[in-house]
């Protein structure tokens, strides 16, 4: 006959989230350390032992609760961490968020309120060397698509990717890696101009739908609000050496509003901050076009055509 501790609970698992559990990332012990001094100290950092004594105890912690056996789909301690979605939840009760609800992506999604797609393709680095711009993970940075003129591939390759003539992406679409970067999550938008590019298999793109009450900037406000953001922590796991978050992105809770207007008014500073963007960058590459003597990238061809060499027409 098996003995059954005092804490065991029948069909429910017991998980710790606690962040230390006394061993460093080199192996050796884990000190805790003394926030005015920087020194460390001679205290084991072990979090996790503090959850274990309070589950012998019969108590609880902030960083361990009790799963049903059946819900436990993942060995992924952090991925139980509801403290993620309580801190929206805090959020939508204060006066500013009346009249905001939360919502999943996959409710969104499957409602048609907001559209997704993923990435093209990877083409292999035999096959660049063009006129189209090639976007990988590490060129998505601070809300834009950085366009790196050393990775172009030719007009056919990019047609082969995008399986037809057109690449499907629009004018603001939203842009996040979701595998093999420490940047999941970060979104940028698209700006007009820069639709004609390929863009690798390990992104996610997602754009409001036309009769959705919000559009792609309320989308952007809401993905990069903090209680928002730090929802990933929770459904990107280390596969193998290389970050990723399959399908998990879905889970993701946002504020949604009940009127368009109400959607309008608090991402304001969003659809201004990109839209100026867009007009800026677009008298800057007029002002260029019309001198001639600028060699400047950004997204949709070199500026101007190049030259032979010194002294070209």
């Amino acid at each position: 006959m098996v003995h059954k501790p005092e804490w065991f609970k029948n069909d429910q698992v017991f998980v710790s989230y606690a962040r230390t559990v006394g061993i460093n990332k080199d192996g050796n012990t884990l000190f805790t350390v003394e926030a005015s001094t920087g020194k460390r100290t001679g205290e084991i950092d072990n979090k996790v032992a503090l959850d274990i004594d309070a589950l012998f105890e019969g108590g609880s912690t902030d960083t361990s609760r009790w799963i049903d056996s059946a819900n436990f789909g993942y060995a992924v301690p952090t991925y139980y961490d509801d403290r993620y979605t309580a801190a929206l939840e805090e959020l939508l009760r204060t006066p500013a968020f009346d009249g905001f609800e939360a919502r999943s992506l996959a409710s969104l999604i499957k409602d048609k309120l907001i559209t997704r797609q993923p990435g093209h393709g990877s083409p292999s680095q035999d096959l660049r060397g063009g006129t189209v711009p090639y976007i990988k993970v590490s060129d998505i940075r601070a809300g834009q698509v950085n366009i790196n003129p050393s990775t172009l591939v030719p007009e056919p390759v990019a047609e082969r990717f995008w399986r037809g003539k057109e690449s499907r992406i629009k004018p603001f679409d939203l842009i996040t890696p979701i595998r093999a970067s420490n940047n999941i999550g970060e979104f940028a938008i698209i700006m007009p101009g820069q639709e004609r590019m390929v863009l690798t298999k390990e992104v996610l793109i997602l754009r409001a739908a036309e009769d959705a009450p919000v559009d792609n900037f309320y989308l952007l406000w809401a993905l990069t609000l903090k209680v928002v953001r730090d929802q990933w922590k929770r459904v990107v796991f280390m596969q193998t050496n290389r970050d990723d978050v399959g399908d998990r992105y879905l889970e993701l809770q946002i504020p949604w509003p009940t009127s368009k207007d109400a959607a309008e008014k608090i991402s304001a500073e969003f659809r201004e901050y990109y839209q100026g963007l867009d007009k800026l960058r677009t008298r800057f590459v007029s002002k260029l076009e019309d001198g001639g003597l600028h060699h400047v990238f950004l997204g949709d061809g070199a500026l101007p055509e190049e030259a032979d060499g010194p002294g070209s027409d």
